[in-house]
């Protein structure tokens, strides 16, 4: 590691660090459009920044990453470029065991994943499994994920509870709505990160960033490492946050 991104890291770890971080990993076809290559191609190599974003996000002490991987809205994209991503996650389930052991991450999947083929889910459960024991970071991925789908998908599992007695409607709260959901067994993110520019959260859990930090930057996914993550983990770091309160009472001022 060079010295300045090893200064930096060292930096980050030094302060708080969010318990989650939420990826919107976006940018790779216009990526590989700009330099002349088929999209495919920009989300291989966006396959090498899910790699060191995970590793960095380990070392610097996350308990939680969640990459926004596919989308429910993804599935009307031209059936080509739909077939090539399922054939590198398939790619990415059989070849990351061995790294996500050494690091001790565990993985998970959240979203309609009964709609992946056959061939996609075969070797995600398997890694599921071999990684179940891992407690260093759990990694998520989202796949045939939306979180308008999810909090839909939450109210349903709670109405078949009520309607079979088990759940009285007026117990329920907050808390309860989060446990129901896809990712009720996360923290809540601290903060959400989208790259290539654009600014917007694209259904992407919407319940649990309610309060998450959102940081925009400009490198598309294929070019952000661990650098680019550092940075947008240090942008964090210097914000403050209020939840609702003034800034006198988070420093200690007002009661």
């Amino acid at each position: 590691m060079k010295p300045e991104l090893a200064a930096l890291q060292a930096e980050v770890a030094s302060a708080e660090v969010p318990r989650h971080v939420g990826v919107i990993m976006d940018g790779n076809g216009r990526w590989a459009v700009a330099r002349g290559r088929p999209r495919i191609e920009g989300h291989r190599e966006g396959a090498e920044s899910v790699r060191a974003v995970t590793r960095t996000a380990r070392r610097i002490g996350c308990e939680a990453l969640t990459l926004y991987a596919f989308s429910s809205q993804n599935w009307g994209r031209p059936a080509e470029e739909v077939t090539g991503l399922m054939v590198l996650l398939q790619e990415y389930c059989e070849n990351e065991r061995d790294e996500l052991l050494e690091n001790d991450v565990r993985l998970s999947a959240v979203g309609e994943l009964e709609r992946l083929p056959d061939f996609v889910r075969a070797p995600l459960d398997a890694l599921i499994a071999a990684t179940a024991h891992c407690k260093s970071m759990v990694l998520t991925l989202c796949l045939s994920y939306g979180g308008q789908e999810e909090i839909l998908a939450g109210v349903r599992e709670l109405c078949r509870r009520a309607a079979a007695g088990k759940l009285d409607p007026e117990a329920l709260d907050l808390g309860v709505l989060g446990a129901a959901l896809w990712t009720g067994d996360l923290p809540e993110p601290g903060v959400l990160v989208r790259t290539s520019g654009e600014q917007r959260i694209s259904n992407f859990l919407l319940w649990g960033s309610a309060y998450a930090e959102l940081v925009f930057v400009e490198t598309a996914w294929p070019e952000f490492r661990e650098e680019g993550f550092l940075l947008a983990i240090r942008e964090f770091q210097r914000r403050q946050r209020r939840f609702g309160l003034t800034g006198e009472q988070i420093e200690g001022d007002l009661p």
